[in-house]
């Protein structure tokens, strides 16, 4: 049999992979090829505490700690392979290349670690200095070298003396100058405490605490350098005194604070190779008689403009003005680079001038992006052509015109129900650097808020089922609060899905399973959104850190009250010749992570999602309900296919294609544990667990409603997962089987003793494979 031209090509590309793959295993495999009798390949240092009064988690912290600063560091290691020291070996090692293949394989390995490269004394006085400055005076440590074979560590046996504990801070500072004043009056602040333990870090970070504190006083000049904090560990008892103190060799100017005195702003600056050249400002270029802006095109409206700089002349300098001015700029998404300079004025004593050198992006983009899809047996493609348009109407708003196109289409097994579609349509957005509001509201200005406004349109063809013509708007508006807390409010926000062509095919399915009717049902809703958000995962330090959201969505409530909308006495309104949808639905997503380690963490989840619909509704439209299972939520389900509470999914054609099970309720409960294999590589166990339900009893979705037996409708799943860490993204598999399935009889939901994995047909109706990316949760 003659193969095809691409089968061969895609054959060899595989076999070479998998050859040069072979090649890198076998040689890292031998990572001492090249090592003489008398080397030994270095595989890391250990570092032990001998403490007996020392808790067990607050040892292994410790060691952990110290053994990041052990020098140097082993060969890299993937997968527990070292692999560049393998690529390394595979380019002749220490041989001369000659070939450009070796030459670039040894430049992208790594050479071998060898215990000779190893300085212990030099990492002994490295560990016992760092267990110093965390107060462990007198300490000592001692290192011994194990080797087997060609490979060898050393370990570092540490022997911390008594931790020594504050007995008294004394601020030795001049309170008749102003210097002193402003530095006593936050002294209630410092970070230092008596009856702590010594740290050495807690000392930097206190100079940098009243460094903070007195620039948002004035004085620009001052710097964490010029404060002294002596230590006498010679009082006993295990216990130090310190002494913070001005140094007198503190120049006179940073010892007073500085006022702002003129502010120019160059928001159209070129950098030239010679650097910024500031243009000479006029008086038509003075604001608001504090504020030159040198805008000689008038690129930008100088209202909108100095909205965003915060400093005024005459007032004391201050940091919060500085980096909230700076962060303002910056987030306008307007310019490519901002400078700041402070110059001290020639005409006044302490008196700064500002100058802010802004550099513009360019005005308009293009992002095209072109996408392919392939699963196991459907395949396609989609587009997006993505057209930006900066500073729109002089006031840095940002027009976004998106316009995209895909077809997905089945390429294997049977021809199914709805199996390729075809899909295309376009987004006008555009987003205001403020509140545009008839109230004048300002919720921080720390933050820059925003108004945005969308609308779009979407053509969906299910070839020979339907087809959906989608229009969309919304109106509203995203703050910060804080750095943790975020508010959405959508003050308008307008649905319409119209069905046309369905197909004879579909609605002969739709009479034998009648859920289908629902996806084509007509939809129309309108009304207020909120969503509020807190996390604090950006907190790495801490054990538990959370992440919260919730939301509040309404339709139709006041016009359906006024109109006197009832759908039970078939008195069900329209607007614009199309029943609207009447509902609130309100969700919360609880999220709780609980760091275990260093490389461990234990990650939970909670969902609540609840709706009630009613005069002009029965239920939530389609596109407002919730579902189960996928990769995000109950993985040992496919997605949609779970629920509403113990009504069986419904099969439509040969491939076991459900009908979307959805519901007005839901509830979800995870758990994962997740561990580091290595810096890219990360394992995780899980267990999910949860269901939807429906608001009122279906005669199509017997067992459907929520009732007061919901727990016992519950599926759950379980499995595990392997997680690539690529920094910029998050490749996941996640492999789950059900243990409880919620639409089998009550005695015969628990399917754990149904469980084989050694059986083909157990595998292929029961394990699920899910590739993501990024975390579920």
């Amino acid at each position: 049999m003659k193969k095809k031209k691409g089968s061969q090509m895609k054959i060899n590309k595989i076999a070479y992979t998998l050859g040069l793959a072979s090649l890198l295993f076998i040689s890292s495999c031998n990572s001492t090829k090249y090592l003489s009798e008398n080397d030994h390949l270095y595989v890391g240092g250990n570092v032990e505490i001998h403490r007996e009064n020392l808790d067990a988690k607050r040892k292994q912290t410790y060691e952990e700690s110290l053994e990041n600063y052990l020098m140097p560091k082993p060969n890299t290691k993937f997968l527990g392979m070292r692999f560049k020291l393998g690529m390394y070996n595979m380019g002749g090692g220490p041989d001369t290349a000659t070939n450009f293949f070796k030459k670039w394989l040894k430049k992208k390995g790594e050479k071998p670690v060898l215990l000779g490269d190893v300085n212990r004394e030099y990492n002994e006085n490295l560990l016992r200095n760092r267990m110093e400055n965390l107060g462990f005076f007198n300490s000592y440590v001692t290192s011994d070298t194990s080797i087997n074979g060609q490979f060898a560590e050393v370990t570092y046996n540490a022997y911390p003396g008594n931790q020594y504990k504050i007995r008294k801070i004394d601020f030795e500072i001049d309170s008749l100058k102003d210097l002193g004043k402003d530095i006593l009056n936050h002294k209630n602040n410092s970070l230092l405490k008596v009856g702590t333990g010594y740290n050495l870090d807690f000392i930097i970070n206190e100079r940098e605490r009243i460094d903070n504190d007195l620039k948002n006083k004035g004085y620009y000049y001052f710097s964490p350098d010029n404060i002294l904090v002596e230590v006498d560990s010679t009082i006993g008892d295990h216990k130090v005194d310190l002494f913070v103190t001005v140094k007198p060799e503190t120049p006179k100017k940073s010892q007073s604070p500085q006022r702002i005195g003129n502010i120019f702003v160059y928001p159209t600056y070129t950098q030239t190779s010679e650097g910024f050249r500031p243009a000479k400002p006029r008086q038509s270029d003075l604001y608001n008689d504090h504020l030159y802006i040198i805008d000689r095109q008038n690129t930008y409206r100088n209202k909108v403009l100095a909205n965003h700089i915060f400093f005024e002349r005459g007032e004391l300098y201050n940091r919060i003005d500085h980096n909230r001015t700076i962060s303002h700029l910056v987030n306008l998404n307007a310019f490519r680079f901002v400078k700041n300079d402070f110059v001290d004025n020639p005409d006044s004593a302490n008196t700064l001038d500002v100058y802010y050198f802004l550099t513009p992006m360019q005005r308009k983009s293009i992002r095209i992006e072109l996408l392919a899809k392939a699963a196991n047996v459907y395949n396609g493609t989609e587009a997006n052509f993505n057209w930006t348009l900066r500073n729109a109407f002089k006031g840095f708003e940002n027009l976004n015109l998106t316009v995209f196109g895909g077809y997905e289409t089945q390429t294997g097994g049977n021809v199914n129900l709805s199996s390729s579609y075809l899909r295309y349509g376009a987004e006008l957005g555009i987003t205001w650097p403020r509140l545009l509001s008839p109230y004048k509201w300002t919720p921080s200005r720390r933050f820059i808020p925003k108004t945005y406004a969308k609308i779009g349109y979407e053509f969906l063809n299910r070839k020979n089922a339907y087809t959906l013509n989608s229009l969309t708007f919304n109106y509203g508006y995203n703050w910060k609060e804080t750095d943790k807390k975020q508010h959405d409010l959508a003050v308008a926000e307008i649905i319409y899905v119209q069905p046309r062509n369905i197909s004879t095919s579909y609605q002969e399915q739709m009479d034998t399973v009648p859920t289908l009717r629902h996806i084509v049902d007509p939809q129309f809703s309108f009304g207020p959104n909120y969503t509020f958000t807190y996390t604090n995962t950006m907190e790495a330090n801490r054990t538990h850190t959370f992440y919260a959201k919730a939301g509040l969505n309404t339709s139709g409530n006041i016009l359906g009250l006024i109109q006197g909308a009832n759908y039970k006495t078939d008195n069900s309104k329209k607007l614009f010749g199309t029943e609207y949808s009447q509902f609130i639905k309100a969700e919360a997503d609880f999220r709780h992570y609980l760091k275990l380690s260093s490389k461990s963490t234990l990650a939970s989840r909670l969902m609540i999602g609840t709706s009630y619909s009613y005069g002009n509704s029965s239920s939530l439209p389609y596109l407002k309900q919730y579902y189960s299972g996928g990769p995000n939520g109950l993985r040992a389900f496919r997605a949609r296919a779970i629920g509403p509470g113990s009504s069986v999914p419904e099969n439509v054609g040969e491939l076991n294609f459900f009908a979307d099970q959805t519901g007005d309720f839901k509830l979800e409960i995870n758990t994962e544990f997740r561990s580091k294999i290595t810096n890219m590589i990360e394992w995780a166990a899980f267990i999910d667990a949860g269901n939807i339900w429906l608001q009122r009893e279906d005669i199509y979705k017997p067992g459907g409603k929520l009732s007061k037996d919901f727990l016992s409708e519950l599926a759950i799943g379980t499995g595990l997962g392997l997680r690539l860490d690529l920094q910029f993204l998050i490749i996941r598999t996640d492999f789950a089987i059900p243990i409880r399935v919620p639409y089998y009889n009550k005695g015969d939901r628990w399917v754990l003793k149904d469980i084989n994995i050694g059986n083909s047909k157990w595998r292929r109706e029961n394990l699920v494979f899910n590739l993501a990316i990024g975390y579920p949760f």
